[in-house]
């Protein structure tokens, strides 16, 4: 090992560098062309969903990445697991950086990397049993393997997600959804991975069910020495999930903070203005903060910080100059002028 490396044991496990994904609305060259001040000009319009995140998931933590719906979230998860190409910047595995791997070489990667999706209804292939989905990643994985040991696999695994071995020859159709979730986490098990992306995975659940998914999860976590990339928009799982929590806006990164610090004291205008709005029974937290103008749309955002329209503390520089993220005393890191010249306690 040179002196510049890190053993993998302290390494981050995933690193997510400089990483933007824009989609193009206008895809041929006769769509860009327009009219304008009487002349025919060329404009090629594009979603830009994520602009320029930094963000690291430690080994063995539970890092939660929240905000409000188009916040760009879920592209992010979609980008770390190769789904989606990055427009630009990168995405390292382990020390080494997998964005621009060919197939083959990547393949190893994947098995270590596995997602469970949002809505169990459509992610389980309905014409396959149970037997089938959870055979099928562990057959492209480990094509050798024996058709017994195979069984006993799926046994060990649905048992340790509570799902009935029994099961094994019915359709999901037969399933309710928090059963389903259930195969779902067993098929993302089946390949001993290290790292989860968990894409809003309780969120079409009814709430009675939540719970039980989220326990089964923390189970795997313990049990297996795993490491989770959690998206979800609801501030209420992620005070009891997470070990970190990251606020995104408009695709880009608001403040990033431990748990605990990020509940107890947050920092950026907007992370305060989400955690006032979660439901409460006592005095304890702060009285909601009601959010004015409109959010802008990622189609053309704003210069300077992306939040200046909504934010009361913003000044000129704010509409100007987007904001890095920055150290703070608490610890945690924040993209706001505001906190750095001190104007925001």
């Amino acid at each position: 090992m040179s002196g510049t490396e890190q053993p993998s044991a302290t390494r981050d496990l995933v690193s997510i560098k400089n990483l933007s994904k824009s989609f193009p609305l206008t895809k041929g060259f006769l769509e860009q062309l327009h009219f304008q001040g009487g002349r025919l000009v060329r404009k090629r319009e594009s979603v830009k969903a994520i602009n320029g995140v930094n963000l690291d998931v430690k080994r063995g933590e539970a890092l939660c990445v929240v905000g409000e719906s188009g916040c760009g979230k879920s592209t992010v998860a979609r980008v770390v697991m190769g789904l989606l190409q990055p427009t630009a910047g990168s995405i390292e595995y382990d020390g080494q950086r997998i964005d621009n791997l060919p197939p083959d070489r990547l393949l190893p990667v994947r098995r270590k990397m596995q997602m469970i999706f949002q809505n169990p209804y459509a992610s389980l292939n309905p014409r396959m049993t149970v037997q089938q989905t959870l055979e099928e990643p562990m057959r492209f994985h480990n094509p050798g393997i024996g058709n017994g040991e195979l069984r006993d696999k799926v046994r060990t695994v649905m048992d340790s997600v509570g799902v009935d071995p029994s099961w094994t020859e019915r359709f999901p159709h037969e399933f309710s959804g928090g059963q389903r979730q259930r195969i779902s986490i067993a098929r993302a098990l089946m390949v001993d991975p290290e790292f989860i992306v968990a894409d809003e995975p309780i969120s079409a659940l009814d709430v009675s069910i939540q719970a039980q998914v989220l326990n089964l999860m923390m189970d795997a976590m313990e049990q297996r020495s795993l490491t989770y990339l959690f998206i979800t928009h609801d501030l209420s799982v992620v005070e009891h999930f997470g070990n970190r929590v990251a606020v995104m806006y408009l695709g880009a990164l608001c403040e990033l903070a431990e748990t605990r610090t990020l509940f107890e004291s947050p920092r950026h205008p907007y992370t305060r203005a989400l955690i006032s709005a979660i439901p409460k029974l006592t005095r304890e937290r702060p009285s909601h903060i009601k959010l004015t103008g409109e959010v802008p749309t990622p189609i053309n955002l704003p210069s300077g910080c992306f939040f200046h329209n909504r934010c009361v503390y913003a000044n000129d520089r704010c509409k100007v100059e987007k904001p890095p993220l920055l150290q703070t005393d608490n610890g945690s890191q924040v993209a706001c002028h505001g906190i750095e010249e001190g104007r925001i306690d």
